[in-house]
């Protein structure tokens, strides 16, 4: 196949912990959809850990293994985030963020040591989730004329595609998830409808 467009990811999110010389590793998987989705969950992390040393995290995102974002909260620079995402990256999981909260134990553990506290942390956050697969899918925003429902909705019957917002008036629109591998065929059928519009949003 020349383009896969399936990717594995967490159903639901997790939780992990770890300890070693006194110090606890706590670690928490989410799914997310965008990079915006990080913000409000660190900020939740912080606002129930308040007295956690570091909140050290790593998320990835898209197929492509080159989106990531790693972050060591006042750890040694590669002990937190990049072990996180290296976990990740051998697990072939994408479309999630996993924070883990660190209480400093008194015991300073070293760089190996580090290292393998994050990423077993995560290793345990990661065992505790459900892994499923998804397709990479492409929005649309479909408008066409009242007249035209009954084409536009045969052509959504016949093509599977799942619909994820509707307004229907004298002016209609349907926002649509498409598939990446069925995009082509269902964007010529729907252009095949007189006075449609199609606009791409983004990709899921």
């Amino acid at each position: 196949m020349l383009f896969d467009d399936t990717y594995k990811t967490i159903e639901n999110p997790a939780e992990g912990i770890f300890r070693d010389r006194g110090s606890k590793f706590l670690a928490y998987a989410f799914p997310i959809n965008s990079e915006n989705d990080i913000k409000a969950i660190v900020a939740q992390l912080k606002s129930e850990h308040p007295k956690a040393n570091h909140h050290c995290w790593a998320m990835r995102l898209t197929i492509d293994r080159s989106v990531f974002r790693v972050n060591d909260d006042g750890e040694p620079s590669g002990t937190a985030g990049r072990p996180i995402l290296n976990t990740l990256l051998s697990k072939d999981l994408t479309n999630l963020v996993v924070v883990v909260v660190r209480y400093f134990g008194g015991t300073l553990l070293g760089v190996p040591g580090l290292i393998n506290a994050y990423k077993v942390a995560t290793e345990e956050a990661l065992n505790q989730s459900v892994i499923i697969s998804k397709t990479v899918n492409d929005v649309y925003t479909v408008s066409f004329d009242y007249l035209q429902m009954n084409d536009i909705m045969r052509i959504i019957k016949d093509e599977n595609l799942t619909i994820l917002n509707q307004q229907f008036d004298n002016d209609c629109s349907i926002q649509l998830s498409i598939r990446k591998t069925q995009v082509e065929q269902a964007l010529f059928k729907l252009s095949k409808v007189n006075d449609t519009k199609v606009k791409y949003d983004h990709s899921i």
